[in-house]
């Protein structure tokens, strides 16, 4: 076991982990918090190289989606009058 204090808890990165569209999935939002960046920069550096990542590898929730996560989700309350 390392006692790298960069490297994330596995918890922290389980709890992200949501189930949408029967694919196991991670807001953008979360992500860019475990990177330690914006969600803004994170999507756009995912924009400008959309090349290295497979088609399947994102997609936007619609709006009934948003909703239910953002009321599922305490962590993401602060999300819920951008929808």
């Amino acid at each position: 076991m390392s006692n790298d204090k960069s490297l994330v808890p596995i918890e922290r990165i389980e709890k992200t982990i949501l189930f949408i569209r029967e694919q196991k999935v991670m807001l953008d939002a979360d992500l860019a918090d475990l990177y330690g960046a914006s969600t803004k920069v994170l999507n756009q550096a995912v924009k400008r190289n959309k090349e290295r990542f497979p088609n399947e590898f994102m997609f936007q929730l619609i709006k009934h989606e948003k909703e239910e996560v953002v009321t599922n989700c305490d962590h993401l309350k602060k999300l819920k009058n951008i929808f």
